[in-house]
């Protein structure tokens, strides 16, 4: 198996107690994510020598956002949780510009919906960064596979 086979997700699960019922909106852009997530990633959790390729279920407990990461047989490999206090502030502020551009979406002209998504795009990219950022030295990733990731922390931490 090559390492590009390897150092890969080939599942993601939500936990369903973390998450409920969301928009038809929310709900496309968890199924998208997830859907990208799987096609395209590149996920190692540092210093896992045998490697994958991985599933990793996602939960929010108590205010903590929980990475359970295993092997494509199941077996646990690494458990990381980490406080979603860092990331409040952006997902609160992604959700705001979500609502507008969905809005915008049916309402506002072609330059008032590029204005917004650009503004949706930045602060995702902040949200991005600092997932990278928290997750150093524990688990490597590409930028891509972050920003799919941060998008079902979104969706999470809207539903925690």
């Amino acid at each position: 198996m090559s390492q590009e086979t390897k150092n890969r997700l080939i599942d993601v699960v939500l936990d369903e107690s973390s998450i409920g019922q969301g928009t038809p909106d929310i709900e496309h852009e968890r199924a998208v994510a997830i859907f990208d997530l799987i096609e395209e990633n590149n996920f190692q959790p540092a210093g896992d020598e045998a490697g994958g390729p991985y599933r990793l279920r996602l939960s929010v407990v108590e205010n903590r956002l929980v990475f359970e990461i295993a092997r494509e047989d199941g077996d646990p490999v690494i458990t990381h949780v980490l406080s979603l206090t860092p990331f409040k502030r952006v997902i609160k502020d992604y959700f705001m510009i979500c609502e507008s551009y969905y809005e915008a979406i049916r309402t506002a002209t072609p330059s008032q919906i590029e204005a917004i998504d650009m503004g949706r795009r930045g602060l995702h990219n902040d949200g991005t960064q600092t997932l990278k950022d928290r997750l150093d030295g524990k688990i490597e990733m590409d930028f891509d596979t972050a920003r799919r990731l941060f998008t079902l922390i979104c969706v999470l931490h809207w539903r925690g």
